[in-house]
C-alpha cells in the first residue's frame, strides 16, 4: 500500500517471494518502526518428506520460523533469518518495537509460549494448566486467540491476553533489560505469565482504548466486558521464564492454576449470536400472521434453545390501565415552538379525555376541549391555537382559551377528518367535503363552496405544508366505492380533481408524506393507502399534477389497515396497524423503503409521543390499555 501525490491510498504491484514445497502456518508484520518491513512466518518444508515413502523424513521434519524483510529501496523481498521452533508451534503475536518494546514474536505451541527474536535470545514460559480432579494430565493445551495492548506511560508498558481452548486468559508481560536510569533498554530479559480470566473461546480479542474487552465469541453470544483491573496486585502465582528450558525438546515441570470466577473483568453486554446453527425448524406454534424460527444452537455448556421472529424490537416503557376503552389517541402540543408534548387526547364512543404530561400524567379539564363527544382528530394549529374535531363540529381553541366552534350542518354529522398545522378538512355524512385554511389573523376560514363526493367518504388525508410554503397542494380522499381521489387545494383550483385511482376494496386509512427515496436521491411525496381488507399501497403523488403512479402493494393481515405519520430518529416513517403493527421506513443506508414488522402486541391505534422523559416514542392504544413504547431502527 502506498500513497500518491494527492495523498490517495494506492495498490502496488504484487511483490512474489515463492518458495516451493513450504506450508506457512502462520504470518504476522514485525514492528521495526521505520526500518524496512520485516514479516515474521512460521515455515514446514515437506520436500524432503513428499519424497520419503518411509515416513522417517516427516518425523524429522522441522518448523522454522522465517523473517523476510521489503527491501524499499531495491522493491524485492529478502529472506532475512530463519531459526527452529517448536514443531506444535501455530500462532504468532507482534511484540512491540522501537521505543515501545523490544520487537520480535511470542511463537505459540502446545503447552508453551516462547518470545524469538533475530538478535535475541529465546525465553521460553509453559501454559498453566487447570488443578483439579477433572484435569487430564495427558491434555496438551494450545493458544487459540489473544491480544496485545499498549498503556499509556512508560516505555514498555505493554502485556499481551492469550486464550487457551479452555477458554482461560493468560498475562503475558515482557521484563527487559534496564540502564542506570531505571530506562528499559530493549533487550529482554525474561518472560512473565499469570492467570487473569477465563471468558468464552474466541474468534478474536479486541481491546479498545476506554477500557473494555471485546470477546467475539465462537460458540453463542459475543460479550463486552470492562476492565475492572489489570490483575497486577492479585494473589495469582506469576511464572517466568527462568524457571523453563528454552529447548523445545527438553522436559519441564508442569505448572497450575485454580480457575475461579472472573475478578479482573466485568461483564457490561452481551450480544446475541447463534453461531454455530445446529438445526432449524420453521413452525407458527403461537398461531401468529407469520410462522417463527425455532433453533438450537451453540456447544456444550453454551447451547441454547431460540425462537426467532420477523420484526423491529420494541421497547415498552409503561403500560397504563383506561377506564373505558378508547377508540383513538393523539399528543399535542400547545405552540409550534414547544419541544415537548403537554397533551394525550383519548377518544371514547361517548367522550373525550385530556390528560397533561408531566412529571406525571393526570386528567385535566380546563383545556377547552369538549370531553361531552367523541374526538375524530387533534392538530396544534399555527403558532399557539389546538384544533378539535368531533362529529358536530369543530372547536378552535385559541391560547387565551377563547373558543370558535364550527357547527355541521343540521342532520349531517362529521364522518371523517384530517388537519394539519394551517389546513382542515372534513367529510360530512352526507357525502360532502368542507375545507378550511387559517387566514393571516390566526382563524379558520371556510372555503365558500362544499365538495360533493359520489360516495361516502370513509377516509381523508392532507400532507404537511412544506417548508416555505403556507398550504399542503392536495388533499386525498378515500371512498366507500373503492377509489381514492386527489383534489386539489391551490386558490385558483380549490377542491378540483386531479386524479382517481381504483382499489380492490375500500380505503380505511390514507396519509400523504414526503419520504427520502433511493431512486431520486432527495424525498419524493406518496400517497399511503390502508384498505379494509388489510392491504397496504404504496403510490408516488406527483408534486405538481397530483397524478397517482407506481403502486406498490403488500398484505398486512386480515384486519383493516390503519396508517399513522411517526417518526423515528428524525425521520418520517409510516405506522401501518393490522393484525399487528408495520413500519415503513426509509433505510438509513441505502435510503430503499422498508416495511419490516414490529415485534410488539397488535395495536388498534398509535401516535408520536415526545415528553422530557421519552424524546421520542410512541403511545398507542391496545384494548383497554395505554402503552408507550419506543420502537428501534436499524443502522
Amino acid at each position: 500500500m502506498n500513497r500518491n501525490s494527492q495523498a490517495e491510498l494506492t495498490i502496488s504491484s504484487p511483490l512474489e517471494a515463492h518458495k516451493a514445497q513450504t506450508l506457512v502456518f502462520a504470518l504476522v508484520a514485525l514492528d521495526v518502526g521505520y526500518a524496512n518491513p520485516v514479516f515474521a512466518a512460521l515455515e514446514v518444508d515437506y520436500g524432503d518428506s513428499d519424497q520419503d515413502p518411509t515416513g522417517q523424513a516427516f518425523e524429522e521434519i522441522e518448523k522454522t520460523l522465517v523473517y523476510y524483510e521489503l527491501d524499499l529501496g531495491l522493491n524485492h523481498v529478502v529472506r532475512k533469518w530463519s531459526d527452529p521452533v517448536d514443531r506444535t508451534a501455530s500462532m504468532l503475536f507482534q511484540v512491540p518495537g522501537g521505543t515501545d518494546g523490544p520487537s520480535g514474536v511470542l511463537v505459540c505451541g502446545e503447552d508453551n509460549i516462547t518470545y524469538r527474536h533475530s538478535n535475541q535470545e529465546a525465553f521460553r514460559v509453559a501454559i498453566p494448566r487447570r488443578r483439579g480432579a477433572t484435569e487430564d494430565p495427558q491434555r496438551k493445551r494450545s493458544i487459540v486467540g489473544g491480544v496485545m495492548h499498549k498503556m499509556r506511560g512508560a516505555a514498555g508498558a505493554f502485556f499481551f491476553l492469550l486464550q487457551s481452548d479452555d477458554g482461560d486468559l493468560f498475562k503475558i508481560t515482557i521484563e527487559m533489560v534496564e540502564d542506570d536510569n531505571g530506562q528499559p533498554t530493549g533487550e529482554v530479559k525474561r518472560l512473565k505469565i499469570k492467570y487473569f480470566d477465563t471468558v468464552p473461546i474466541a474468534t478474536s480479542l479486541c481491546i479498545l482504548k476506554s477500557g473494555f474487552l471485546f470477546v467475539a465469541s465462537e460458540f453463542g453470544n459475543h460479550q463486552f466486558y470492562q476492565f475492572e483491573k489489570l490483575g497486577d496486585d492479585d494473589e495469582e502465582l506469576e511464572y517466568i521464564s527462568d524457571n523453563f528450558p528454552t529447548d523445545p525438546t527438553e522436559p519441564y515441570t508442569p505448572v497450575y492454576f485454580h480457575p475461579r470466577p472472573a475478578e479482573n473483568l466485568n461483564l457490561v453486554e452481551s450480544i446475541d449470536s447463534m453461531n454455530p446453527l445446529m438445526d432449524c425448524k420453521v413452525a407458527n406454534l403461537t398461531e401468529e400472521d407469520a410462522p417463527q424460527i425455532y433453533s438450537i444452537c451453540g456447544t456444550g455448556a453454551r447451547s441454547t434453545f431460540r425462537t426467532l421472529k420477523h420484526g423491529l424490537e420494541v421497547s415498552e416503557i409503561v403500560e397504563s390501565e383506561l377506564p373505558g376503552v378508547p377508540s383513538a389517541v393523539w399528543t399535542t402540543k400547545l405552540t409550534r415552538g414547544d419541544e415537548y408534548d403537554a397533551y394525550i387526547i383519548l377518544a371514547f364512543s361517548n367522550g373525550t379525555l385530556v390528560l397533561s404530561i408531566g412529571e406525571t400524567v393526570e386528567e385535566v379539564t380546563d383545556t377547552g376541549f369538549l370531553s361531552s363527544a367523541t374526538t375524530l382528530a387533534v392538530q396544534q394549529l399555527g403558532e399557539d391555537g389546538l384544533i378539535q374535531v368531533h362529529p358536530k363540529g369543530i372547536r378552535h381553541i385559541r391560547a387565551d382559551r377563547r373558543v370558535n366552534e364550527w357547527a355541521a350542518p343540521q342532520h349531517r354529522s362529521i364522518v371523517a377528518a384530517t388537519t394539519n398545522e394551517r389546513q382542515v378538512a372534513v367529510a360530512l355524512s352526507s357525502g360532502e367535503i368542507v375545507y378550511f385554511e387559517m387566514d393571516s389573523d390566526g382563524s379558520l376560514a371556510e372555503y365558500d363552496e362544499k365538495r360533493e363526493m359520489s360516495g361516502t367518504v370513509t377516509c381523508l388525508s392532507l400532507g404537511e405544508v412544506p417548508e416555505g410554503r403556507v398550504r399542503s397542494n392536495f388533499l386525498a380522499v378515500g371512498c366507500d366505492d373503492s377509489t381514492v381521489r386527489i383534489l386539489s387545494l391551490d386558490p385558483d383550483s380549490t377542491l378540483e380533481n386531479k386524479s382517481v385511482q381504483a382499489l380492490t376494496s375500500a380505503p380505511s386509512a390514507l396519509s400523504i408524506m414526503a419520504m427520502t427515496d433511493s431512486s431520486s436521491g432527495g424525498s419524493t411525496l406518496y400517497l399511503h393507502i390502508g384498505l379494509y381488507s388489510g392491504v397496504y399501497l404504496r403510490t408516488v403523488l406527483d408534486e405538481v399534477t397530483g397524478e397517482l403512479s407506481d403502486t406498490r402493494t403488500r398484505f398486512l393481515g386480515p384486519k383493516p389497515a390503519k396508517l399513522f405519520r411517526v417518526s423515528v430518529q428524525g425521520q418520517t416513517a409510516v405506522l401501518a396497524l393490522s393484525s399487528r403493527p408495520w413500519l415503513g421506513y426509509s433505510h438509513p443506508v441505502t435510503k430503499g423503503f422498508m416495511l419490516t414488522p414490529l415485534d410488539y402486541v397488535g395495536l388498534e391505534w398509535g401516535w408520536n409521543f415526545s415528553s422530557e422523559q421519552c424524546p421520542e416514542g410512541m403511545v398507542g392504544i391496545q384494548g383497554q390499555n395505554l402503552r408507550y413504547v419506543i420502537h428501534s431502527f436499524p443502522t
